[in-house]
This record gives C-alpha cells, structure tokens and sequence, in this order.
C-alpha cells in the first residue's frame, strides 16, 4: 500500500509534468541561472547585457527557435565559449535531449570537461541539482559523458570516430571547428559524421562555433556563407548612424598605438573605446539573406566588438604594428582579431628573382648571421638529395650546400655519403669557428624501411626520419611514432621513430619569406624569414619554385593542395626538411639569450660575455634544452 506522503509526491510529480514547461529563450536562462566560477576574469551571475551581442547568437539556439543550424565565425575576447556553455545548461535544466560536444581533440575534450564543463555544473544550481555528483557511485557523471533526466552529454574529440558514432543526439556543439581534421581515414570527414548523429530528429539543433582559419579550406567559412549572414550594426554615439564595426576605421597617432580609436564612417568623429558600451547596447544583427534564417541562422563578429575590458581598439592596434609584415603573426591577427579567414598566399615565387639576387659566398661556408645547422633529404629512386641550411636570428637562413649522392638507396654507396655529412664540420665565415650539423631530417614516404634502418644508426637526435602530413596539420614537427621494424619487416626493439611534420604550412611559410621584398633603407632590418643563396644555378631555383596551391574538393569540402608546376621539386623539398628539422631545435623557441649564447660560442667569446649579469648556459646545454 502506497502511504499518503509519498501518494502526495507521486500526484504532484504526475501534475507538474502535465503543465507545459515556460517558454524561455537562452539568454533568458543565463541571466536567471548561470554563475560564473571564480577563476572567470568576471565571476559571479551572468549578465547578458555585458555581452549585448551575444543574446541573438543564443536565442537562435532556443528550443523554439525554427533554425536548424547556427554558425559563428568569430574572433576572440568576444565571450563566444560561455555562450556556448550556456546553451548546454539551458538544455540539461529547461530542454533536455540527447546532446553532443565536439572539439578538435580528444584531449581537448576531456580537458574542457575537467575545467569549463565541471565548472558549469557545479557553480550553477538548477544544472548541479540534475547532474549526478563526480564522487558519487553513479556511473553518470564521467569524464566523457553526463547523464541528466531526460537527456545526456556526450564530450568528444574530433579525431575520434568511436565518440562521434557512439549515440544518436538531437543537439550538436562544434567548437573551434576550423581546427578539426579533413578526414578521419576510412570514417570519412568527421563533421559529416557527427551531423549524421542528428538526422533522426526532426527539430535537431547544431551549433558551429569558429575562429576561421584559412580561406577556401575553412570549415566555418563555409557555413556562414550558407547562412542568413548577420553582422552586428552599432550606433554612432555622435550621429547616430549604424555600422558595422571595420578595421579599416581605426586608426592611431604616428608611432603610438595605444591611442588608438574609432571613426565613423559616416561623420568621421572619432569614438573612444570607453564609448562602446553603449554602441554594443544599442546595436542589432542585420541578416544580409534574412530569407535563410528560418533555415542557417548565421553571425560573425570580430574582437572589435570585446566589450571594455576585455579587449580594446588599443590593444587591436598594438598587436597589428607588432605583427608588422611578418606573415605568420598577421595571420594571427587576421583570425583572432578580425575573425576573417587568411589568404594562403599559395603562388610560387619568381625563380628569376631569387635567381639574380643570389650572393657572392662560397658555398661550404657558413656566412655571417648563421648560427646552426640542419639539413633536409629527399629520397629519389636513383640518388638522394641534400640542403645544408645555416639559421639565425628572426628565422632567417642561408643555404651553405646543395648535395646531391647518386646511387640506388638499396645500395649503400648514397648512405655513405650521408654519413660522411653528419661527420662534417662547416667553416664560419669568421674564419676561426667552425659548426656541423645539429639535426637531419630525411623524408620516410619513399623506401621507409631503407630510411629508418639508417636513422637508426645516427644516434639519439642526430638524425630524424619524417613524414608530410596533410593539408590540415598545422604544426612545423609533431610528436614522434615508434616504427620499429627492420629491412625485413621484422619488429625490433628501440626502433627509430618518424616524426609527423605540417609540409603544407611550412612550404606556405616558405613562399612567404621568399616572396619578401628586401628594404630600400639600408638602415632598416631584413624581413623575417629572409632566404640567402649562394651562386647556385638556374634548375636549383626553378625546383625551389616548383609548386602552387590550388583548391580541390573531397566529398563537397575544399581543400587547398599543393601540386607541382614542373616535374622536379628535390630543392623545395629539402629546405623544407631543413626547417622541420630546424624546428625539432627549437628554433621557434628560442628566446634572445639563447641567441646571445650562440653568438658568443660562434665568436669564440668567453663563457660570461652573452649575459654579462648572469652565468651564461653553454651552447651544449641550449641544444639539450631543445631536443
């Protein structure tokens, strides 16, 4: 017999699920739920109207919202990620359904999980009280999933082709979506696969959230362009005439960034940063196909409009004149700031150009300015080629010998040669120092077993066997895999390992720098990346220049890929070897001491003289500190 009390709760349980529950919209929710943990640059309750902007980006995303779809290409400091968490809290308290949270990775994941998703949880209440407790014995508060009544939370990587199959799911979060790879092997692109999780679900709601990486290939790009396209239109504070928010209208006095402000493109007032409070409170998203919004709600939104104190006009300014012409640091800026995707500029060089601007020193010398060396290799059929590269100060490089080892890689003549190069010391134009070198990079794709057998035999760090990755892998070196098999086949212990490396973004680099323009005042420094060659002959260069980037579809995505113009490329290839393994040494690392210590060891100076306040470190001790 069931008592009266527990009648009761019965009774009212069975009443409040026969009222219908209240409309609320996301940002209505935030503002009535959601607390900021302590460790948020602003703690304490959300307020929406902190982030005015942010109100049309969540309530695209409400329950009753028709839209299917909502994209936001954005730049940072803009409060893009909370939004996003609070649509999850708004589902797990007030819409709950199966839902899914993809990043890039699934280390990303777990980490978002640990830190952003722990925190949305435990400090605010009406979430906490439907999400079982970590330390409780309940299986459904983990790592990658939380359940709650009616629905759960699945957190996942994109590079995980189990996590995105694992469940169907009526609500899809994509987050840094620019950042997924293209292909997930045989499992095909891994957004496709995470939208077919929702295809069963007629009012199925997928948020795509992206600061946009390269032009053609980006992911968010594409969406937006799909969409309704909304800006977000502010009032000028003087004549009152809406805009949107360009770089194109900031401006700052001669050399002082700081002072950076706004004008209006219509009365040319200039607007201080402190009056963006009230242009972001007054303003309003304006769709350019409103005819798509019951379909792709679409908004894009760059750091310009960070509200005060977060990210001001100022601080815009003073990142662009530290970028300066560096094209890797403008990129940056372009994405994290403009929120607008970056032109490769895929083009190949002009030969004739690098061809006639050669220098004068003899190859088998180390000119001034070269500090280390690596070489790149790249296996032929017949022949292995070689570019021996001296690097210094702001990436810049000298090319000290182009080597080329004919003889068949089955047959040990070419890799004796080889050997022969590790073993060789190169003279520094100061004539007194003389440097070998510190790392080799051999390519792996072609006789793999051959390339690893020697890697092998080099000792620890003098040698590294490499393999170009795909258009999407967006780091010089990444980390190593063990192949520990023989010419047999046969697996062996301590196996060499075969180093992953971003061929695609290095040779985008690489254009860059050969495509600088050297200044007209003697006075002012080379460019970054700037590239020397000695009197090397016409094919060198032609092979340097041999490739472009063109754009070629796999499974409606774009991609950017780099074909050949000519049928040799050996050249381009090893240099850019040379500069992965460059990498492996820490060139991107390095920091002023760590030159000032190389310098005083190519001199010949004492121990003391590169930091004269402090015991300089060995130049030994820099190379173990970067491998």
């Amino acid at each position: 017999m069931i008592s009266p009390s527990r009648s009761s709760n019965y009774s009212r349980t069975f009443a409040s699920g026969l009222i219908p529950p209240e409309r609320l919209t996301v940002s209505e929710w935030a503002d009535r739920h959601r607390w900021l943990p302590d460790i948020s640059s602003e703690p304490g309750r959300w307020r929406t109207s902190r982030t005015p902007y942010l109100a049309g980006v969540m309530d695209a995303l409400s329950a009753h919202e028709p839209a299917a779809e909502v994209v936001f290409m954005k730049g940072s400091q803009i409060g893009a990620t909370e939004a996003g968490n609070n649509w999850l809290g708004y589902i797990i308290d007030h819409a709950p359904a199966a839902t899914m949270m993809v990043l890039p990775t699934q280390d990303l994941s777990d980490r978002n999980s640990q830190t952003r998703i722990r925190t949305l949880i435990r400090d605010t209440e009406v979430v906490r009280d439907k999400v079982a407790p970590e330390n409780s014995r309940s299986s459904a508060n983990k790592l990658k999933l939380k359940e709650f009544p009616g629905g759960l939370l699945i957190l996942t990587g994109a590079n995980s082709a189990s996590g995105l199959r694992s469940t169907a799911a009526k609500y899809l979060f994509l987050d840094e979506l620019d950042a997924f790879q293209v292909e997930l092997g045989a499992e095909g692109n891994p957004v496709l696969l995470a939208e077919r999780a929702t295809r069963t679900f007629p009012r199925r709601k997928v948020f795509k959230v992206s600061t946009p990486l390269v032009e053609g290939v980006s992911n968010i790009q594409k969406s937006y362009e799909d969409s309704d396209q909304a800006q977000y239109h502010v009032p000028c504070p003087h004549c009152g005439t809406f805009q949107v928010l360009s770089w194109k209208q900031v401006s700052w006095e001669e050399g002082k960034p700081e002072t950076a402000k706004y004008a209006c493109e219509e009365c040319g007032v200039l607007i201080s940063n402190h009056e963006k409070t009230g242009m972001l409170a007054a303003g309003k998203w304006i769709a350019r196909f409103p005819d798509r919004s019951h379909k792709i709600r679409g908004f894009h939104l760059s750091a310009l409009y960070s509200p005060v104190g977060w990210f001001s006009w100022a601080d815009a300014a003073v990142q662009f004149v530290k970028a300066g012409k560096n094209p890797t640091r403008l990129k940056v800026f372009v994405n994290t700031v403009l929120g607008e995707t970056w032109k490769e500029k895929g083009e190949a060089p002009e030969w004739s150009v690098l061809y006639h601007r050669r220098l004068s020193y003899e190859p088998g010398t180390v000119p001034a300015g070269g500090l280390f060396l690596t070489a790149g290799v790249d296996v032929q059929d017949d022949r292995l080629e070689c570019e021996v590269v001296a690097w210094g100060r702001e990436k810049r490089s000298w090319s000290v010998e182009y080597y080329v080892f004919p003889g068949r890689p089955e047959d040990r003549e070419p890799w004796v040669e080889l050997d022969r190069l590790l073993t060789r010391s190169y003279m520094h134009e100061n004539g007194r120092t003389e440097l070998s070198i510190q790392r080799l990079a051999c390519d792996s794709a072609h006789k793999s077993n051959l390339v690893y057998d020697w890697v092998r035999q080099q000792g620890l760090n003098r040698a590294m066997a490499i393999r170009g990755m795909g258009p999407t892998y967006k780091v010089a070196v990444g980390q190593p895999k063990a192949v520990d098999v023989d010419l047999g086949g046969r697996k062996i212990a301590r196996g060499c390992q075969m180093w992953p490396i971003g061929v695609s973004m290095l040779k985008g680099e690489l254009y860059g720098w050969l495509r600088s323009q050297k200044p007209t005042d003697p006075k002012e420094p080379l460019p970054v990346g700037w590239c020397e060659f000695p009197q090397y002959p016409e094919e060198f260069f032609q092979q340097l220049c041999a490739e472009q980037i063109v754009v070629r579809y796999q499974r409606g995505y774009r991609s950017h890929v780099w074909e050949k113009t000519r049928n040799r490329n050996e050249a381009l290839d090893c240099r850019v070897y040379a500069r992965a393994a460059a990498a492996a040494c820490g060139l991107d690392r390095m920091s002023d001491q760590d030159w000032l210590n190389l310098e005083a060891q190519v001199e010949g100076l004492p121990a003391d003289a590169a930091a004269p306040t402090r015991k300089r470190k060995g130049n030994s001790d820099f190379w173990r500190r970067h491998r």
